[in-house]
Parts: structure tokens; C-alpha cells; sequence
């Protein structure tokens, strides 16, 4: 019984710990002003203000009656085994392993408490140098992450896709939605690398391929920014498709080119021009919204003399198929000896790798340069 008090107040400290990190008290004196403001008579003057700060308040509740419930919880576990009765001891046992997988699965949150952590994504997977052998690479990455988000029950949308020539893919844009989406997915950012003996080389010579992956929230309507039609270029095109029925006949794919920034977005999966259109510029505000994000994160930490930036010649992760079978994140240190299972999706070891590596270290820089180019 004794052992069972103290696996309970192990559990009670580190919920109060991870509580305190959360600020949960601040959570609440935030909910309680943002209910305050709900009780005043002008305030669905304006329905739009409003609605999103009543999803607030219930976003806020939620969390709070998640954390208090779970310290509820374990303090029944505790005045139940302060009873000291014999007959308790198989339901206090099942209960603190119950318990336990709850509190794991709770401290994810604490690494997921970013202001997008909880936000939709949207990935994008772009092929290295290298050409067929490159763009094979991206097209296996695709399929790693589509499995990735099925597994773990993510719905996702492919947004824009460009085959290579000979196989593989040149690129490929993915819209995942679901909770925490940007969260995990934030840890795939970078330059990921491969060995292995290349199916396309009659000499069955040892190749080394890069793909990028880029990332950024899918907040949509979240986001506060000015685009200046001026800024843009807009073109249209025909959706490219499998042939007969699925070919376009007129041009309703689009690619927008923000002039300033020279960032383009191309959309052609949905039905229409307008709404590729209205797509396509969700995910442009989405874009410039991440890159002034990471402009200010850049500058306070040049202001703090901190390098904090993995570029686009910073690999992040090795997959090793030949002469060894690794999977290795330079970042983090984390490996695995079955890289079949890594490439079916199982990359949840990695995420969660990452997410501990940051809240600890505060900083995560990846450790070789790569040969791709942008």
C-alpha cells in the first residue's frame, strides 16, 4: 500500500508541475473575463467578435475541467489507499496504471501549449537535386506521412501535387486537419535524407537523395493580414488529372505569386476557379503569417545571440537503408533500427522526441549540412 501512496503523490506533484506551466490559473482568470464580457447586452452586436469568444471560453473550459478532473482523480486514488484496506489493493492498482497512461498522454500538452500547437496543417514536400532518384524520395516521404495521419485518425487534402518526370513526385502540398496537427507535425520541418541502393542505377551503386518539408498552420480565418492585390500575380491553368472524365476542360487550377515576398501558392483540387482561388489565398496568408512569425522569432534571438534557425541546408533526419537500416533525427539523437516501419508512418517515437528536446533545451538546431538546393 505504501508503494501505491507514493506512485499516486508522484502522479498528484507532476500534475500540479505540469498545471503550473500551463498557467492555469491565468487559463481561468481569462475565461472568467472573457464570460464577464459574454453577460454585457451589446455584445453580440458584433456576431463575428463574439462567436470567437465564446469558442474561447469554451476552448479555456475544456482544458481547465480536463486538468481539474484528472487532479480530482488521482486525489480519490490517494484517500482510497490511505484507507489501507487489503481488498482495495487490485482496483487502486488497476487504477494507478490507468492513471498513468492519463498523466503521460496529459504531458503532451504541456510540449503542445504553442499560440498553433492545436491548429490545423498544412505540409508540403519538395524533391532535392538529384532528379528520378530525388523524386522518388518525395513521393516515398508522401506516402510516410499520408499513413502517419491515418494511423493517428488526421484527415488530410491534397491540395496541389506536381509528378516527376519519370516517377516519383516533384512536389506535393497536404492540408492535415485534426487536433494538434501542427503540433506533431512541427518536428518534420527540414531536410530529410536517404541511403540506399538506388532501383534506378543498372550498377546498383549506394545513392543519397534530400527532400524539404515545409510546414505552417492552417488558421485561415485566424489570420489578421493585408494582401494588396497589386502585390499579386495571378494565373490560371487546367487541373491536371488521370484522363477521360477527370481531365479539366477549362482552367480552373490557379497559382498566385506574391511579388514582395516571391512566394507562390498553386491550388487545382477544388471544384471551381473561386474556390481554388479562395484556397489558394487561405494558404498565402497562412505562409506570410509563418514567415513574419519566424522574421520576429529570428530577431529576438539574434537580440539574445542565440542561432536558432535550421535552413534549407540543415538535414534533420538520415534514413539509412544501405550499407545499415537507421532511422537517426540529428537533432534529438533518437534512432531507430526499422526504418520499413518508420516509412509506413510510425513516427510518433520521433515527434515526441522532438517536443521533449525543445521544452528542454529551449533550441534545436539540426546537425549536418546537406547537398540540396533550393
Amino acid at each position: 500500500m505504501e508503494a501505491l501512496n507514493s506512485r499516486f503523490e508522484t502522479m498528484r506533484d507532476e500534475i500540479d508541475g505540469l498545471m503550473q506551466k500551463l498557467d492555469l490559473d491565468g487559463k481561468q482568470r481569462r475565461a472568467d473575463q472573457l464570460q464577464a464580457e459574454s453577460a454585457d447586452p451589446d455584445f453580440w452586436s458584433n456576431p463575428e467578435t463574439a462567436q470567437k469568444t465564446m469558442q474561447e471560453i469554451a476552448r479555456l473550459n475544456a482544458e481547465i475541467d480536463r486538468w481539474n478532473s484528472l487532479k480530482g482523480r488521482i486525489q480519490d486514488a490517494l484517500e482510497l489507499a490511505s484507507l489501507e484496506d487489503p481488498d482495495l489493493v487490485p482496483e487502486l492498482l488497476s487504477e494507478a496504471n490507468a492513471l498513468a497512461e492519463v498523466v503521460e498522454k496529459m504531458s503532451l500538452q504541456v510540449l503542445l501549449s504553442g499560440p498553433y500547437d492545436s491548429a490545423d496543417a498544412i505540409l508540403a514536400i519538395h524533391a532535392g537535386a538529384g532528379g528520378t532518384e530525388a523524386q522518388d524520395w518525395a513521393e516515398m516521404l508522401e506516402r510516410m506521412f499520408l499513413r502517419w495521419a491515418e494511423a493517428n485518425g488526421y484527415k488530410t487534402e491534397i491540395i496541389e501535387r506536381m509528378a516527376g518526370e519519370e516517377a516519383g513526385i516533384k512536389s506535393v502540398m497536404i492540408g492535415v486537419r485534426g487536433e494538434y496537427a501542427y503540433g506533431y507535425l512541427q518536428s518534420e520541418q527540414g531536410v530529410h535524407r536517404l541511403v540506399r541502393i538506388s532501383p534506378y542505377d543498372a550498377a546498383a551503386r549506394r545513392h543519397t537523395s534530400f527532400a524539404k518539408i515545409e510546414l505552417w498552420p492552417d488558421i485561415q480565418g485566424d489570420i489578421d493580414i493585408e494582401i494588396n492585390e497589386k502585390d499579386l500575380r495571378i494565373d490560371t491553368y487546367r487541373s491536371s488529372g488521370a484522363g477521360g472524365q477527370n481531365v479539366q476542360k477549362n482552367e480552373t487550377a490557379i497559382r498566385i505569386l506574391h511579388i514582395p515576398t516571391n512566394t507562390i501558392v498553386t491550388c487545382q483540387n477544388q471544384r471551381s476557379l473561386t474556390q481554388n482561388r479562395e484556397r489558394a489565398m487561405q494558404i498565402l496568408k497562412s505562409r506570410l503569417f509563418e514567415m513574419e512569425r519566424k522574421k520576429r522569432e529570428a530577431e529576438l534571438s539574434a537580440l539574445k545571440g542565440e542561432n536558432v534557425e535550421a535552413g534549407w541546408g540543415n538535414q534533420i533526419r538520415s534514413y539509412v537503408l544501405q550499407p545499415y537500416q537507421q532511422v537517426k533525427d540529428l537533432r534529438t539523437g533518437f534512432i531507430s533500427t526499422n526504418p520499413a516501419l518508420v516509412l509506413s508512418g510510425e513516427l510518433n517515437d520521433f515527434m515526441v522526441a522532438y517536443l521533449r528536446a525543445k521544452v528542454g533545451s529551449g533550441t534545436l538546431i539540426a546537425a549536418e549540412e546537406s547537398e540540396i538546393e533550393p
